[in-house]
C-alpha cells in the first residue's frame, strides 16, 4: 500500500515540511496545555489550595503512565520512521503491533501494582495528612485507566511515524476537549472536587485511545494492533527499547525528581508546593510547546537517516533550532509578562499566590534554551542513537537536578528548590547540543564508509563479470 503520508518527508521544501510536520504537533500540545490548566484552574475555584496542592503531589504518578506510554511511542516511531525511509513496511506492523501490545500487559501490570500500594505510593509521594484522603480519590480513580493512558500516549506518537500528523493531533485534541468540558461539570457543578478532575480525566484518555484504535482498524494506515502481527524479535523489541528506554526514563526521572522536590518543599509549607504547582503551568506554556515541536519534527529526522540523506537531515535540523529557538524565547516573554494574571487564576489565598508568583519568575529563567534542548533529544531519538539519548535522559533529571536541588535547598532554603530547576535545564541544554554533535558527526562519516565500501564491492562485481 502506498503511503501518502510519508511524500512530505522526503518532497517538500524543508520549512513546509518541518511547519506541516510540527504545527499539528504543536497544536496537541496546545490542547495538553489547556488540559493542564483546566484541572488545576478548576479546582482552584474551589477556593481550597489543599486540594490543589494534592493533585500537584499525584501527578507525578500520572507522569509515569504517560512516560510508559512514551517508552513504546517514542521508540516505536523511531524504528517506524527509519523503517519507512528504508522501504520496509511489513516491519513497520510488526512494531506497531509490538507496541500496542507490550504497553497493555504493561499498563495492566502498573494498575495493579499501584491499587495494591497505594498507601505506600501516597507516603512516597509526600501527602500530608491534609492532602493524603485528596491524593488518594484522584489516584484511584485515575489509575483506572491506566492501559488507556499508557494507549493514548504511545499512539499519539506512533502514528506521526506514518506521517499523519493530522490524525495524531485529532486524538489528542478529542480526549483534552472532552476533559476541559468535563471538568467544571465534574469539579462545581457536581460537586465533585479531585474526583471530578480524575474522572475527567480518565475519560478524556478512553475517548483518545479508542479514537486511535478505530483510525488504526478502520482507515488506511500502514500501522497494526493485531496479534497475528506482533512480533518482539528481529530487533523489533530491542529497538523500540533502546530509544524508547531512554525518552521514557526522562519522564520517569521527572516524576522521581517532582517527588523529591515535592517532599523538600512540604518541610517548608503545604501551600508552597501549591504554589509550585501552579509555578510550573506557567513554564508549561514554553516547555509543552517545544516539546511538541521537537516531536513533530522527529519522523521528518528519522526518515531521511533511514534514508541516508544527511544533506536534506542537516537542514531540516538547521531550520528546526532557529524555529525552536524563535519559539522559545517569544513564549518566555510572553510567560513572563503574563505570570501574574495566570497564577491568580488558579490561587485566590494570598500565601499560596506569592509563592507561585516568586517561584514561576524563577523557573521561566531557562526557557530560551529549552528549544534546542528538545530538538537535540528528539533528533538524537531519529538517529537511533541509545546511549547518547539515555546519557542525556539520566543527566537532565537525574545526575543534574537531583543533586543540585538538595544541594541548593541546603544553601538557600526554599527558594534554593526552586532554582534548581533553570539551573539544570541550562547545563542539559549545553549537553544535549554536544551529544548531538559529536554523534551526527560520527554516524555521518559511517554512512560515508558504508557508501564508499558499496561502491567499491560494486565496481569489484563489474570486473568479475567482464
Amino acid at each position: 500500500m502506498q503511503n501518502t503520508g510519508v511524500s512530505i518527508f522526503e518532497k517538500a521544501p524543508i520549512p513546509k515540511a518541518v511547519f506541516k510536520s510540527t504545527i499539528p504537533s504543536i497544536v496537541s500540545m496546545l490542547m495538553v496545555l489547556v488540559y493542564n490548566l483546566a484541572d488545576t484552574f478548576f479546582i482552584g475555584q474551589t477556593h481550597n489550595p489543599l486540594m490543589v496542592a494534592s493533585v500537584s503531589i499525584a501527578t507525578p504518578v500520572f507522569m509515569l503512565l504517560m512516560a510508559i506510554g512514551l517508552l513504546f511511542g517514542i521508540g516505536g516511531t523511531s524504528v517506524i520512521s527509519r523503517a519507512l525511509g528504508a522501504g520496509r513496511k511489513d516491519y513497520v506492523k510488526n512494531v506497531s503491533s509490538f507496541c500496542f501490545w507490550a504497553g497493555t500487559g504493561v499498563g495492566v501490570l502498573v494498575m495493579i501494582i499501584i491499587l495494591v500500594f497505594m498507601d505506600n505510593i501516597l507516603a512516597l509521594i509526600g501527602t500530608s495528612s491534609d492532602t493524603i484522603e485528596y491524593a488518594r480519590s484522584y489516584l484511584s480513580i485515575v489509575t483506572m485507566g491506566a492501559v488507556f493512558v499508557i494507549f493514548s500516549s504511545c499512539f499519539s506518537n506512533v502514528i506521526r511515524a506514518e506521517g499523519k500528523a493530522k490524525e495524531a493531533m485529532f486524538g489528542m485534541l478529542l480526549g483534552n476537549i472532552l476533559n476541559c468540558i468535563l471538568d467544571p461539570i465534574f469539579i462545581l457543578w457536581l460537586d465533585m472536587g479531585v474526583a471530578g478532575a480524575a474522572w475527567a480525566t480518565l475519560i478524556g484518555n478512553v475517548v483518545g485511545a479508542l479514537y486511535y484504535a478505530l483510525y488504526i482498524l478502520l482507515r488506511k494506515s500502514i500501522l497494526s494492533i493485531n496479534i497475528k502481527h506482533f512480533k518482539a524479535g528481529d530487533k523489533i523489541c530491542s529497538g523500540v527499547l533502546s530509544i524508547g528506554l531512554p525518552a521514557s526514563l526522562g519522564s520517569m526521572l521527572m516524576s522521581f525528581s517532582s517527588i523529591v522536590e515535592n517532599n523538600l518543599i512540604s518541610g517548608y509549607d503545604d501551600l508552597a508546593i501549591a504554589g509550585m504547582g501552579v509555578a510550573i503551568k506557567v513554564i508549561l506554556v514554553t516547555v509543552l510547546l517545544v516539546i511538541g515541536l521537537g516531536q513533530g519534527v522527529q519522523p521528518l529526522l528519522g526518515y531521511n537517516y533511514g534514508a541516508k540523506n544527511w544533506e536534506r537531515f542537516n537542514g531540516i535540523f538547521k531550520f528546526s533550532i532557529i524555529y525552536a529557538t524563535i519559539v522559545s524565547v517569544f513564549l518566555t516573554l510572553v510567560s513572563l509578562l503574563c505570570s501574574s494574571a495566570i497564577v491568580s487564576a488558579f490561587l485566590q489565598d494570598q500565601r499560596a499566590f506569592d509563592y507561585g508568583l516568586s517561584f514561576s519568575r524563577i523557573i521561566i529563567l531557562s526557557g530560551p534554551c529549552l528549544g534546542i534542548l528538545f530538538v537535540c533529544i528528539n533528533a538524537l531519538q531519529a538517529m537511533g542513537a541509545a546511549l547518547p539519548s539515555m546519557i542525556l535522559s539520566i543527566s537532565r533529571q537525574g545526575l543534574f537536578f537531583i543533586p543540585i536541588v538538595l544541594i541548593l535547598n541546603a544553601i538557600a532554603g526554599l527558594n534554593g528548590i526552586v532554582w534548581a530547576q533553570p539551573v539544570t535545564d541550562i547545563l542539559a541544554a549545553s549537553l544535549a547540543l554536544l551529544l548531538y554533535l559529536m554523534t551526527k558527526r560520527r554516524l555521518q562519516k559511517q554512512t560515508l564508509i558504508s557508501m564508499q565500501t558499496d561502491k567499491l564491492d560494486d565496481k569489484l562485481l563489474q570486473t568479475d563479470a567482464q
